[in-house]
């Protein structure tokens, strides 16, 4: 059987039937197989060998989260989570356990179906591999002091498709002492960004938030962008948002972030651009590298999608190409810098 094979996990008929009209319109996708629990999904990945997975989380019998882990323990496959607003904290967990990516279900959009269906192609031709067991969680809670000693380095982080899962490799790197305050700009569907910021904060030793006008940058805090503005730094440490226009592509932008990081801080920025589709964030590390900062990028081995990296690369403006397991340690060692 030729195309790409795809298998369709969702206690709801209404809702694989509608996945299953908006996969219908490519004639490379095939739907190989239906399940409405994750017992059902555990044993149709086993006899019928799709080349992606896309699933709900919440279900009876067995919820995704079970699913997930013993698909990626016994027959590792590409696993995407499509899911309601409501439930995403436990779908962020997902990508713990071997997810490559979420979408919420109003991705899914009969309008556009090409957009949905060029992820489907993407994460099916990911090379997926055998996943361990969940990481313990670490630590014995958050250090809720109230630290503002001043940093000498600030982190900016550029992330698009597959950035959730890059982030959850890179963070739990860090300790919760680490001296350098993260700002990211993840482009991610409103309303996800708090189960993102959640998720995170679980499996990292680092406080992790949802950025708002105003805060303060301290180290050893992570400051997600919400994804219906745009966030920029300012010269006293401060967050604040420029709203979006009409024209505007990307969701938050990475390039706003970047370059308004770059302008306050220069040569002490270190900028990161991670896994993602289009070009968003190549011009914001172009400037952390004209202002003498430091900048970093995911090789394509390790990128689910090697888009932005790519582009960033071929520009010359990227000191360090590194494979995603040995991002954090790069960013702990140039903290101690």
């Amino acid at each position: 059987m030729k195309g790409i094979k795809v298998l369709i996990v969702d206690d709801s008929s209404l809702a694989r039937e509608f996945i299953k009209a908006i996969l219908a319109t490519d004639g490379d996708v095939i739907i190989a197989g239906e399940a409405e629990n994750g017992r059902e999904a555990v044993e149709k990945t086993r006899a019928l060998r799709p080349d992606i997975v896309i699933m709900d989380i919440e279900m009876p019998i067995m919820g995704g989260l079970e699913a997930i882990e013993i698909i990626m323990g016994e027959n590792p496959v590409p696993i995407l989570v499509v899911t309601s607003k409501g439930e995403t904290d436990t779908a962020f967990r997902a990508i713990s356990k071997g997810a490559l990516e979420v979408l919420p279900k109003s991705a899914v959009d009969p309008d556009n179906p090409k957009k949905f269906i060029e992820q489907v192609k993407i994460l099916s031709r990911v090379k997926v591999i055998t996943h361990l067991k969940s990481r313990a969680k670490t630590g014995n809670g958050k250090d809720e002091s109230d630290d503002k000693v001043p940093f000498k380095k600030i982190i900016a982080i550029a992330a698009s498709t597959g950035g959730p899962n890059a982030l959850n490799t890179i963070l739990p790197e860090l300790p919760k002492d680490y001296c350098c305050p993260i700002v990211i700009a993840q482009h991610i569907s409103d309303g996800f960004e708090i189960g993102l910021a959640e998720w995170l904060s679980k499996i990292s030793k680092l406080q992790v938030k949802v950025a708002e006008d105003g805060d303060l940058l301290m180290a050893g805090h992570v400051y997600i962008s919400p994804p219906n503005r745009h966030m920029v730094v300012n010269y006293n440490n401060r967050i604040s948002f420029l709203e979006k226009k009409a024209r505007d592509i990307y969701h938050p932008s990475c390039d706003i972030l970047l370059m308004s990081v770059a302008t306050v801080y220069g040569a002490k920025t270190i900028g990161v651009i991670l896994t993602g589709m289009g070009k968003d964030g190549v011009i914001g590390m172009q400037k952390i590298k004209e202002m003498q900062g430091k900048t970093i990028a995911q090789d394509q081995s390790s990128s689910i999608v090697f888009g932005m990296p790519k582009i960033a690369i071929e520009t010359g403006c990227i000191d360090k190409v590194l494979p995603l397991a040995q991002i954090g340690q790069e960013l702990l060692n140039c903290g101690r810098l």
